[in-house]
């Protein structure tokens, strides 16, 4: 995207701290946006029980919506759910049974009262639930009304169909239906609440202009299409995964203690970016963090690792986390707030568990094979006693007396019993 000077205050935020990839109509929009609240949504389809740090960008965004003078919609996919977006997957998801997606939007939906204020005023965000109107739809009326507004030819020359068609990987129908599904819901969300903007990665780009024309031609108004870039570390991984697996936003399924050594731990050329992106420090001061090299670059991640858990799981969660932190590396004491995991006393009685599988059980080490290799390479410790020999077992001293299993200087877990 070519500069631009926005006049509104959301659009300059966005730009300024790189959330923007591409716009159906900048100009339009900020003329949009400097006259008064504008209403924006972002779709999130509950495919598990909780959203990762992958979402965070969106999440973001939804918060700076709301602080620069505007009203969030959070839109829950109950019913594209059912379907699932095909966007750049090689095969179908798995589809889930409704009791899952309701109860996966339960447990989501606590996520964003922590970013965002929801309530009836005109700033004030609101929750919605697309199977509201997309279960209700009569089929041949549905085909009659929006389908005749969609291209197949357009529909097919999108990348994320496209590139699915290309390697000859089945893509079925049900799934083609998914981006109509999602351009009608852009057309309920503008007759209910006057929505002018959907949110979106830039792999969503299609879809979201689909949601656009469709606005267009049933209620002749403009909507706008607003991306952000598909983001990926510093070493091109995508956000959200780590070798011991997903960074989740629901405290049960990640602890603030990981989710805090998540941030601690990213590429030093990530820090700048991040913090512009994910904490609400001024610009300036997110530069000259970022800027920060040798052990200082340290200093920079721990308060990125801080302001982004306090966000997420709030402060005192936060410092806990950052003071853990500081008793296992600087102080070497047994981290209170550390991940634990629990085994079975009679099992650890009867020589059943090694410590190749409690690396594994834990997560510390994604299989077998890899716990082996960090073991061979003197990497793993227990009560930072180092362990030489795969074969070593977990005693019961070790569960009772919640010994320290360690994984390089970075990555602990507490053993306890069940």
């Amino acid at each position: 995207m070519n500069r631009f000077e926005p006049q509104s205050d959301f659009l300059r935020t966005m730009q300024d701290r790189g959330f923007l990839d591409d716009c159906s109509d900048l100009e339009a929009l900020d003329q949009t946006m400097s006259a008064g609240p504008t209403t924006a949504y972002i779709g999130f389809d509950a495919t598990a029980s909780s959203l990762h740090v992958g979402s965070l960008i969106q999440i973001m965004r939804l918060r700076w919506l709301q602080k620069t003078g505007h009203r969030p919609i959070v839109l829950m996919g109950g019913g594209t759910t059912r379907i699932g977006d095909p966007s750049y997957r090689a095969s179908e998801r798995p589809l889930l049974l409704d009791q899952q997606i309701s109860d996966n939007i339960d447990s989501i939906r606590k996520v964003f009262a922590r970013y965002i204020r929801f309530g009836s005023g005109p700033t004030e965000a609101i929750l919605a639930n697309n199977a509201e109107w997309l279960n209700q739809l009569n089929y041949i009326a549905f085909l009659r009304q929006i389908g005749r507004h969609f291209s197949v030819n357009r529909m097919l020359s999108f990348e994320s169909v496209r590139t699915r068609l290309d390697r000859e990987q089945s893509l079925s129908f049900l799934e083609f239906n998914y981006m109509i599904l999602q351009a009608y819901d852009f057309l309920e969300l503008s007759q209910r609440f006057d929505c002018r903007v959907q949110f979106g990665g830039s792999d969503q780009w299609g879809n979201i202009l689909n949601g656009v024309d469709l606005v267009r031609r049933v209620r002749g108004r403009q909507v706008f299409a607003l991306t952000s870039p598909l983001l990926t570390t510093a070493d091109g991984k995508k956000m959200g995964k780590t070798a011991s697996g997903t960074v989740w936003l629901n405290a049960d399924l990640c602890s603030p203690y990981e989710f805090w050594q998540y941030w601690r731990n990213v590429n030093d050329a990530d820090v700048g970016r991040f913090l512009k992106l994910f904490t609400e420090i001024p610009i300036l001061e997110c530069e000259k963090l970022g800027a920060l090299s040798g052990s200082e670059i340290n200093e920079a991640k721990i308060r990125l690792a801080t302001e982004v858990t306090t966000l997420a799981h709030g402060a005192r969660a936060a410092i806990q986390a950052a003071d853990t932190a500081r008793e296992v590396f600087v102080a070497g004491g047994p981290g209170a707030d550390l991940p634990r995991l629990s085994l079975d006393l009679q099992e650890v009685n009867f020589g059943q568990v090694s410590v190749v599988q409690a690396l594994v059980r834990s997560g510390l080490a994604s299989s077998g094979k890899a716990a082996k290799r960090h073991i061979a390479g003197g990497a793993v410790r227990l009560n930072n006693v180092r362990i030489e020999s795969a074969a070593k077992l977990i005693g019961a001293e070790d569960v009772v007396c919640n010994a320290r299993l360690s994984l390089g200087r970075k990555k602990h877990i507490i053993l306890c019993s069940k």
